[in-house]
């Protein structure tokens, strides 16, 4: 390289940080989708609940699955996965789809999962909220 894009990169080093900062933001979401999946959409849900009878598995917290839950999923806090008589050891090989709010926990429930045997874990893209959005039935 030519020393003075050397003394420029020296010299406006906040605007390179910025630069790199801001680039690496832009890739966060896709390193992300890239954890804990595969992902799939509340219609591609829908159809392995209904096709293959998956399991789904919400693991919020007690009190956010009060206040509203997919139609028929058990409650599995993220802290308690590990736990034994989690009572998912009998449906290693059945899809299992995994959400939470905005996909964090469900990442690492899907990882711990993964972990367990479990073969065809799934986590839900945009969680509840995009459940919710689509349209399809919430029970509290």
């Amino acid at each position: 390289m030519d020393t003075s894009v050397l003394g420029f990169l020296w010299n406006e080093k906040l605007l390179v940080a910025v630069a790199l900062v801001s680039g690496g933001m832009l890739l966060w979401p896709q390193l992300r989708k890239t954890t804990g999946g595969p992902w799939v959409n509340p219609t591609q849900a829908t159809l392995l609940i209904n096709r293959e009878d998956a399991l789904v598995v919400d693991v919020r917290d007690p009190n956010e699955f009060a206040a509203g839950h997919v139609l028929g999923a058990k409650n599995l806090p993220l802290a308690r996965l590990d736990a034994p008589g989690a009572d998912l050891a009998k449906r290693k090989d059945r899809p299992v789809i995994v959400y939470c709010d905005g996909g964090e926990r469900a990442a690492k429930a899907a990882a711990a999962l993964k972990k367990q045997g479990f073969t065809r874990v799934a986590n839900l893209s945009g969680g509840i909220s995009a459940w919710q959005q689509a349209g399809l039935p919430v029970e509290k």
